[in-house]
This record gives structure tokens, sequence and C-alpha cells, in this order.
């Protein structure tokens, strides 16, 4: 496989990381300027964020937990030339659940079809990890 094309869903992920930080922050940028949101109220972390800004920022927050496993298996399995169609194709898959579950997350944020978004993606990256190990272990 190509390089490029190997990269081309952890760009796609990367841009829904980026898409969802311009969002929260126009989102929290308005609450701050309209006085609804204080400063003092969150310069701590508090979570005194309206629930829109709060929905946006915990799923940008996300974006740095299962995600996270996706970029470190590419990162390996791309100098290792182990990044072969299977692995695309699963990265596609895993790109989109993700998208799913975000785009579920910062609408009706109903935690059913959410939830299945996210054991959607789960399964998939289990399902690229158990094949890139045994790939790699088995020297297939």
């Amino acid at each position: 496989m190509s390089v490029q094309m190997v990269l081309l869903p952890v760009f796609v992920q990367i841009g829904l990381t980026f898409a969802l930080l311009f969002g929260m922050a126009t989102l929290r940028t308005r609450t701050l300027a309209s006085g609804e949101t204080r400063m003092k109220d969150i310069a701590l972390r508090q979570p005194n964020w309206p629930e829109r800004a709060t929905q946006f920022g915990n799923c940008f927050a996300n974006q740095f937990e299962l995600p996270v496993l996706f970029y470190v298996l590419i990162a390996i399995a791309l100098p290792l030339r182990r990044a072969d169609l299977f692995i695309v194709l699963m990265s596609w898959v895993f790109a989109v659940a993700r998208f799913a579950h975000a785009g579920v997350f910062v609408t009706s944020n109903d935690v059913r079809p959410r939830s299945l978004a996210w054991f959607a993606g789960v399964l998939v990256l289990a399902a690229m990890w158990l094949y890139f190990a045994l790939r790699l272990l088995l020297l297939i």
C-alpha cells in the first residue's frame, strides 16, 4: 500500500478532531462573549460550560482516547511495511465509525446510538490490532 493510502484515513480522523476543536472553541467563545459563562467559573477547568459547549468539549476530548490506539497502530505498521489492504480498509471503517460517534455526540447525544457507533469503532480497532499482531508475530 502506498503511504498516501495508509495515511488518508488518519488525516480524515485528524480533520474530525480539528473540526470538533474549532466547534468547541466557537461555542465557548460565544458563551463567554455573551456573559452566559464567566471566566472565573471555568478558570480552573470547572465544568461550568453550557450543555452545548460541554457536548463539543466532551466529544473533542474523546478524540484523544480510542483514536490514540489507532494512531499508534498506523505509526508502527507503516514503517514496518505491515499496512496492507486490510489495515487500510479497516482504517476507513474506523474513521467512519468515529464520524458517526461524533455526529451523534454533537447532535442528539442519544446514548444508545452513540454507544453503538463507539463500540463499532472498538471492534474494528481490536480486529486491526489482532490482525497486525498475528501478522507480525507469525511473520505472515
